[in-house]
C-alpha cells in the first residue's frame, strides 16, 4: 500500500471514528439511558447534560491513560525486578543505583547543568532582546541568534566537536592557544569538571535564541508610560531596565526558566554525541542509557528518578502560567 493511501485511509478513518463515536455516544446517553420522560422530560435531560461532557473527555483521558499514565506504573512496577525480570527484589534497584559511584556522579552533573544552562540562556536571551530592540539591524541579528534552534542537538554537537578539536587546524580554541603559544594541544572535552561547562555551552548557544525571542515579545509588551515615568523622574538606562523592565516580565523570565530546566533534565544527545558519557560528563539520561541493554530492571529505576525530578519543575510552570492567565 502507497503512504499516499495509507495517510488517506487514515485521515478517514481517524475523522469518520471521531465523529461515529460522538454521534452514537450521544445518541446512545439520549436515547437509551436518559430517554425523555412523558411525566418529566426535564430531569432525563438534566442528567444527561451532566454525563456529556465526559463523553467528549473521555477519548483524551483514554490515550492519557494509556501512553502516559499506564508507563508511569508499568516501569516503576518493572523497577522492582531483578535484570532478567523474573524475581522481584523491592527497592533494590533504587539502593544499588543510589550507592553506585557512577549515579552520583551524573546526578551532580545534572544538577550542574539545572544551575547554570536554565540561568546562562535566560540571561544571554534577555539581554540580547533588550540590546536587538534598539538596533537597526536588530530583526537580522535576532535571526541568526534564533538560528541555532533549527538544529538538532546531535548536529549543533556535531558542529562543536569540531571547535573543541584537540587540533590547532581545526580547533578554535586550540587555535587560539597556538597563537599565544601553547606548546601542545589540549582536548578540553577532557578536561574532567570543566569538561561540563563546555558541553552545556552548546545547550546555551542553542536555548539562546528561544529565550531571546520569547523575551522580547515580553519587553515590547511593557507599558511606555512606565519607562517614560521613570526616565522624567532621573532614571539612568541601567535602572530603567532592572529596576522598571525587569519586575514587569518577571513572570515571563520565570516561564523561560523553568520550561529550559525541564529540557535540561531530558537532554542525551549532547553528551552521547560528544563524549559518550565518559571523562566524568555523564548525567542522568546517558547513565540511564549505559544500563539500557544489560540491566532492564536498573535502567527504569533511573528513568522513573528522573521523572520525579522533573515533576516539580513542571508542576511550577504549570502553576506560573495559570498565574499569568488570570
Amino acid at each position: 500500500m502507497s503512504p499516499l493511501l495509507q495517510g488517506v485511509i487514515t485521515v478517514i478513518v481517524g475523522v469518520g471514528g471521531c465523529v461515529g463515536y460522538f454521534f452514537l455516544s450521544n445518541l446512545i446517553l439520549d436515547k437509551v439511558i436518559f430517554p425523555p420522560k412523558a411525566d418529566n422530560p426535564g430531569r432525563n435531560i438534566n442528567r444527561a447534560n451532566l454525563v456529556r461532557p465526559w463523553l467528549f473527555l473521555f477519548p483524551a483521558m483514554a490515550a492519557l491513560g494509556l501512553y502516559l499514565v499506564y508507563p508511569v506504573v508499568g516501569s516503576f512496577w518493572r523497577s522492582l525486578f531483578n535484570r532478567s525480570g523474573d524475581e522481584f527484589i523491592g527497592f533494590g534497584n533504587y539502593t544499588t543505583m543510589f550507592a553506585d559511584p557512577g549515579f552520583q556522579t551524573a546526578f551532580g552533573n545534572n544538577l550542574l547543568w539545572v544551575l547554570f544552562v536554565p540561568a546562562a540562556s535566560t540571561f544571554f536571551g534577555l539581554l540580547v532582546a533588550q540590546l536587538t530592540d534598539r538596533l537597526s539591524w536588530g530583526n537580522i541579528a535576532k535571526s541568526l541568534i534564533f538560528m541555532p534552534m533549527a538544529i538538532s542537538f546531535v548536529g549543533a554537537s556535531l558542529i562543536w566537536k569540531f571547535v573543541y578539536a584537540n587540533n590547532a587546524d581545526i580547533g578554535l580554541i586550540n587555535a587560539i592557544r597556538d597563537f599565544f603559544g601553547a606548546e601542545e594541544p589540549l582536548d578540553v572535552l577532557q578536561v574532567r569538571f570543566w569538561n561540563n561547562f563546555f558541553l552545556m555551552f552548546i545547550l546555551v548557544w542553542i536555548q539562546t535564541g528561544f529565550a531571546m525571542v520569547i523575551l522580547s515579545a515580553a519587553l515590547r509588551g511593557i507599558p511606555e508610560e512606565t519607562i517614560e515615568a521613570a526616565i522624567i523622574d532621573g532614571a539612568n538606562p541601567f535602572q530603567v531596565f532592572f529596576k522598571i523592565k525587569v519586575p514587569q516580565i518577571m513572570g515571563t523570565i520565570v516561564v523561560v526558566w523553568t520550561t529550559i530546566t525541564i529540557l535540561v533534565l531530558k537532554v542525551f544527545d549532547i553528551v552521547y554525541t560528544m563524549t559518550g558519557g565518559n571523562f566524568g560528563t555523564d548525567i542522568l539520561p546517558s547513565y540511564m542509557m549505559s544500563y539500557m541493554f544489560r540491566d532492564d530492571g536498573r535502567a527504569t529505576a533511573v528513568a522513573f528518578v528522573i521523572m520525579i525530578v522533573v515533576l516539580p519543575v513542571m508542576i511550577w510552570n504549570i502553576r506560573q502560567a495559570r498565574a499569568e492567565m488570570k
